[in-house]
């Protein structure tokens, strides 16, 4: 790592943390000039492109998922750290797949799924949308569905 202030390549790692995001961060020092400066490092994936329904290819994007779930659990008791878990478990799992290219459908499934767990009524919010539920009939079927033997 070169120091950004003699452009030495010689120095120490002296403190090491990660971040939220999953970035890990480095304070080191300089062995030549003696300033200390800090780099941030991040494991670089090769994420597959997503294949909407419509044909057309765009890289994945973990924001876009997560900004969904945020508004389906909208005022719901799922903290961020769950949604967090849910979408790193998404992005794993496609991850997992091998290959360069994944069906949207495939991620929307995983998500959804993940969020029944969750939360049933921020899954019944996100399947209003994702599932295309036009009507209170198929929205009511989706609930029996999802209440299951309970109601019978």
């Amino acid at each position: 790592m070169r120091c950004p202030y003699c452009q030495a390549s010689d120095s120490r790692v002296v403190d090491t943390f990660r971040d939220k995001t999953g970035r890990v961060r480095r304070r080191r020092e300089c062995r030549v000039c003696k300033r200390r400066f800090s780099t941030i490092e991040q494991w670089i994936q090769q994420l597959p492109l997503v294949v909407k329904s419509d044909g057309t290819r765009e890289p994945f994007d973990r924001e876009k998922i997560l900004r969904g779930l945020r508004i389906a659990c909208w005022k719901r008791r799922v903290s961020a750290t769950d949604l967090e878990r849910l979408v790193d478990d998404v992005e794993e799992y496609i991850l997992s797949l091998g290959r360069s290219e994944v069906e949207s459908r495939i991620i929307g499934d995983r998500v959804i799924e993940g969020l029944k767990r969750l939360d049933p009524v921020a899954y019944i919010r996100y399947a209003i949308v994702y599932l295309g539920l036009e009507d209170l009939s198929e929205v009511r079927r989706e609930i029996d569905r999802l209440l299951g033997p309970e109601t019978a």
